[in-house]
């Protein structure tokens, strides 16, 4: 409630002609970039050079905020009222662009685009730049400001949203639990640097863990309904896993998708089981959107930080609501509070309308 985006910005003035979804990932790519004690500029002593950084940040929706103001701004007061501003503002690329601004880097630079698999497809992504040979370090990750009456009014006429708990609204988000009735709306941005091994040892960087696995794969099926069983999710694990050289059996925690909707849900819990047969009873499975809200295209990000810290700290995080087993998800979740167990593997994936599928695999450090 109290966020306010100037204050990550070099000038007002910039924060002033950006969306909010750009604020909020102006934010957290300047926080993750002092958490890595990343320095970015050309000189000699330990400074990665500007043209080997880049940045790649995902969003569903872009600056949707500017679009439904400028709209409004234009039928009460006409075009020519249109701020000059607008166009880059509701960008989907811009955050990326404008980060990049900010922090000097001129490595490969694009925004992300698969609804809520976003954030996800834009660390893996950034992953792939780095093993090409591309650069050295990627600011990467998901934005999302999409708390607005279009947004809200969209998803509340595909019923998608929970109306079940407007009284008590705390518990309205509740993914895998039986009385789980439609997602609730959060708006946030996650971002993490990835580097590769060999600059992160030259500059003396101290990592969480190793980002070992990504996949992506597409449901081809329904626009908005996961695969049925969650065939396609499973795929994309699958592909996640061999890429990581991960055999099933070794994970120990999965950041699910959780939306605390009725397809996802059952669906994401029978794709589990299909990928981790004998040892899904045996993972430690939440989701950590009881406690965010679905914040879109950037629960990838978000949810990358989490798994990563949950290798880091040994600590699987809580399912916030789950009060009431589903027989249809009768996976392993943490409910009852963070649960302190080893973390070597953890995986983190996410899914998104069009039937975009994207998974990451995060190991301990060797």
């Amino acid at each position: 409630r109290d966020f306010e985006g100037k204050e990550w910005f070099a000038s007002p003035k910039s924060a002033n002609s950006n969306d909010r979804y750009t604020h909020l990932a102006m934010a957290a790519a300047r926080q993750a970039v002092e958490d890595a004690d990343l320095h970015i500029d050309e000189s000699e002593g330990g400074a990665t050079h500007p043209e080997r950084v880049g940045v790649m940040i995902g969003s569903a929706f872009g600056g949707i905020g500017t679009v439904e103001s400028e709209m409004a701004r234009m039928e009460k007061r006409g075009p020519r009222k249109v701020s000059p501003f607008a166009i880059p503002a509701l960008l989907g690329n811009t955050a990326s662009g404008v980060v990049a601004i900010e922090l000097n880097a001129r490595g490969p630079n694009f925004g992300v685009v698969s609804a809520c698999a976003s954030g996800t497809h834009a660390i893996g992504e950034a992953m792939l730049a780095i093993q090409r040979g591309d650069c050295d370090a990627v600011v990467c990750g998901g934005s999302e400001a999409a708390m607005t009456p279009l947004m809200y009014g969209g998803f509340g006429a595909m019923k998608a949203m929970c109306t079940k708990y407007n009284d008590d609204p705390e518990k309205a988000s509740r993914p895998f639990d039986a009385d789980r009735a439609g997602f609730v709306m959060g708006e946030g941005a996650g971002v993490v640097v990835i580097e590769s091994l060999e600059h992160a040892e030259a500059r003396g960087a101290k990592p969480y863990c190793e980002l070992a696995g990504y996949g992506a794969t597409c449901d081809a099926h329904h626009i908005t309904t996961p695969a049925p069983g969650g065939a396609g999710l499973a795929k994309c694990l699958e592909s996640a896993l061999r890429y990581a050289g991960v055999a099933p059996s070794e994970v120990n925690y999965v950041n699910a998708h959780g939306t605390s909707t009725a397809y996802n849900d059952k669906f994401e819990t029978m794709a589990l089981k299909t990928v981790f047969g004998d040892h899904a009873p045996q993972l430690l499975v939440s989701s950590t959107k009881g406690a965010t809200g679905h914040t879109m295209g950037a629960a990838g990000g978000i949810e990358a930080v989490i798994a990563a810290l949950a290798v880091a700290k040994d600590t699987a995080p809580p399912t916030i609501n789950l009060e009431t087993p589903d027989p249809d998800c009768d996976l392993n979740y943490v409910a009852a509070g963070a649960e302190k167990a080893t973390v070597n593997v953890a995986v983190t994936e996410n899914l998104g309308f069009g039937g975009h599928n994207g998974a990451l695999v995060m190991k301990k450090l060797e």
